[in-house]
């Protein structure tokens, strides 16, 4: 059978750390199988709902390499809920309800305060049909339950967290459908990864309960012959958490948007993501072909993942350093060199930042102030200063032998009149990208005596 993953956003807003890592993982473990990743639009909330995130959603994904093999959307696929809807109430799985938002909260905190788990009481399931005829009399319209069977536990195998067992009678009647006919997540979902052939639905442990309920409906529209496909396989993978061990709202809202406005390359994302909360090493890589053939869930822990962004950044700075030439070309001038890139490309943590080392080469750089003995010693370095294959090399080794100056007090007062910095990359490779004329005036201008 061929694998076949999902992942189905709600464009109601920005995909964030968590989300992007759901779609990362359902994507590779498509990969490595040879399958297919499916895009799903759970567009069905039309008050929320909003094209741009719609958008968004496609551009994300296709800048992280993320490419779906199809694209759904629930809005499109009304008629489908609808056909399962009527044969799941033809089987007696479905029931009216007609307690108000507010009469549910006033059950629930009587029965927390009785120390009694918040369970819907199914009392709407009681009332015979004069009585609910009386309700949608007075214009009460109802809401819609899933009916649980309660006669046997729920059983999987989770391909995170094992075998799994819930007892029905200690979960709630799920809420299908809106007074207003509109839908909720659970019926849909579960059509369209039967209909979709999906196989294997992997996403956070926040969901173990609505998969307990999902495998009755699995069951339900099998069982009324709605359809004659296979459940899918499920597995559900530890949720991220912030360093201060809960995801912020900040990081919570923290997306490709901002990855991208701070300059981070989209495979430190992918290779940070791919592996955080598993036993494998994360790992700084260039390509993605190695995450897809180590992909493995059996690798992934039950604790929650940490996102650290100092760990992305040093991720960034270590991926930049292997991008060839071609992956900055768009920061820099037409005639910038191998040899620039590969003398600058050591000291950037985001690509972007060749354009400031870039302006150290080219100049202008800022004034630097000296004392009247580092003023004299550049004085010195500028006579000394003699062109050759090696001309950082010959200079040092002149201004040592003549001056004694060794270390800091011999590299420092030269790095800062020809780059304005006192660090940097490496001058030996630096000094020939700045040129002769360029460096004598930059030491000419260190050695002036500051204006009175």
């Amino acid at each position: 059978m061929t694998t076949i993953t999902r992942f189905a956003p709600s464009p109601t807003g920005r995909l964030h750390v968590g989300n992007i890592r759901t779609a990362l993982h359902n994507w590779l473990l498509a990969r490595k199988a040879g399958g297919t990743f499916l895009l799903r639009i759970d567009d069905t909330d039309a008050a929320r709902s909003r094209e741009e995130y719609v958008a968004a959603i496609r551009n994300d994904l296709a800048w992280l390499g993320l490419t779906p093999d199809g694209e759904e959307r629930q809005s499109e696929r009304l008629a489908k809920y609808e056909a399962a809807f009527e044969a799941l109430k033809a089987a007696g799985r479905i029931y009216p309800a007609y307690e108000t938002a507010q009469e549910l909260e006033l059950k629930r905190k009587i029965q927390l305060g009785r120390g009694l788990p918040p369970i819907y009481d199914r009392a709407s399931l009681a009332l015979s049909e004069g009585e609910r005829a009386a309700k949608e009399a007075e214009g009460i319209a109802p809401h819609w339950r899933f009916k649980l069977d309660h006669d046997e536990a729920i059983r999987w195998e989770d391909g995170v967290r094992g075998a799994q067992k819930f007892d029905p009678a200690q979960l709630s009647d799920p809420v299908i459908r809106r007074a207003d006919g509109s839908w909720l997540y659970m019926l849909p979902s579960a059509v369209d990864d039967l209909d979709m052939g999906v196989t294997d639905v992997l996403r956070g442990e926040d969901h173990v309960s609505n998969t307990a309920v999902q495998i009755q409906m699995f069951t339900a529209l099998i069982a009324a012959q709605y359809t004659a496909a296979h459940m899918p396989r499920f597995a559900h993978e530890a949720l991220l958490v912030g360093r201060e061990g809960k995801l912020s709202k900040r990081l919570g809202s923290l997306g490709c948007d901002a990855f991208r406005d701070q300059g981070f390359e989209p495979m430190a994302i992918v290779s940070l993501l791919a592996r955080l909360g598993t036993s494998q090493p994360v790992e700084p890589f260039v390509k993605v072909r190695p995450l897809i053939e180590t992909f493995d869930l059996s690798t992934f822990g039950r604790a929650p993942a940490k996102f650290d962004e100092a760990e992305l950044a040093r991720l960034n700075a270590q991926i930049v350093h292997q991008l060839p030439l071609e992956a900055v070309q768009g920061f820099v001038p037409a005639d910038f060199t191998p040899e620039a890139w590969h003398a600058i490309r050591p000291n950037l943590e985001k690509a972007s930042e060749v354009v400031e080392w870039w302006q150290v080469v080219t100049g202008p750089i800022p004034a630097q102030d000296f004392s009247d003995e580092d003023r004299a010693y550049l004085a010195q370095a500028l006579a000394a200063l003699e062109w050759s294959e090696t001309p950082w090399q010959t200079l040092t080794a002149s201004l040592k032998a003549a001056t004694g100056r060794k270390g800091k007090e011999l590299f420092l007062p030269l790095r800062r009149a020809l780059t304005g910095m006192d660090h940097g990359p490496d001058m030996k490779e630096l000094l020939p990208l700045i040129g002769e004329a360029e460096a004598q005036a930059r030491l000419e201008q260190g050695a002036k005596p500051p204006r009175s």
